[in-house]
């Protein structure tokens, strides 16, 4: 098989990461890899904030948690919304699983091709993480916060500019978790139309 589909195939959301923090060159190599994926227009408007400082994830999963907490439930709300509002009622909720690093995707605020910017700039890293034996996962929370006062200001802190709004973000670590073949696909279905 192809060495590029392989790799996509074999890519997994990782939900448990050890503590050891990933090297400079390969936070280098995934973040480059973030750079090269198309926009719209050839924008490259994209701005990656990588977090690494101990001190600064642990104040924002506090943040996170303490902002998540205070939201209502509604019927019909997003299934992992609502899953992460009840953990954060519980208490002791980490949102990024216990990765060392997290990476904010943003881009400019009233750009219409910011969604799918960000999401091409951070499935490029997930592969690229895959490719280096690096789990990755996907993470909404902050980007459900974009709108909260307490989570703008925090950003704003550690990078974030004033015009640009949260779009995704990345947890990325060495996997804690056994090795699992990939998941069966039964969505996503395909129309020709030959």
């Amino acid at each position: 098989m192809n060495e590029v589909i392989a790799n996509i195939k074999n890519r997994r959301s990782i939900r448990r990461y050890k503590p050891e923090q990933l090297s400079d060159e390969e936070l280098s190599g995934i973040l480059e890899a973030g750079q090269f994926a198309p926009s719209g227009g050839n924008n490259q408007t994209t701005h990656l904030i990588a977090i690494q400082n101990k001190d600064v994830l642990r104040d924002l999963k506090r943040l996170v948690e303490q902002e998540l907490s205070k939201m209502l439930i509604y019927e019909g709300m997003y299934k992992s919304l609502e899953a992460s509002i009840k953990a954060a009622k519980k208490g002791g909720y980490d949102f990024i699983y216990h990765a060392p690093t997290l990476v904010v995707a943003a881009n400019r605020t009233g750009y219409g091709n910011a969604m799918a910017d960000c999401a091409c700039v951070l499935e490029n890293m997930m592969l690229a993480a895959t490719s280096l034996r690096i789990g990755s996962c996907w993470i909404n929370q902050i980007h459900w916060l974009d709108e909260n006062p307490v989570t703008r200001t925090f950003m704003r802190q550690h990078g974030l500019a004033e015009n640009e709004t949260i779009c995704g973000s990345l947890a990325l670590g060495y996997s804690a978790m056994k090795e699992q073949p990939p998941l069966k696909r039964t969505g996503n279905p395909i129309t020709y139309v030959r």
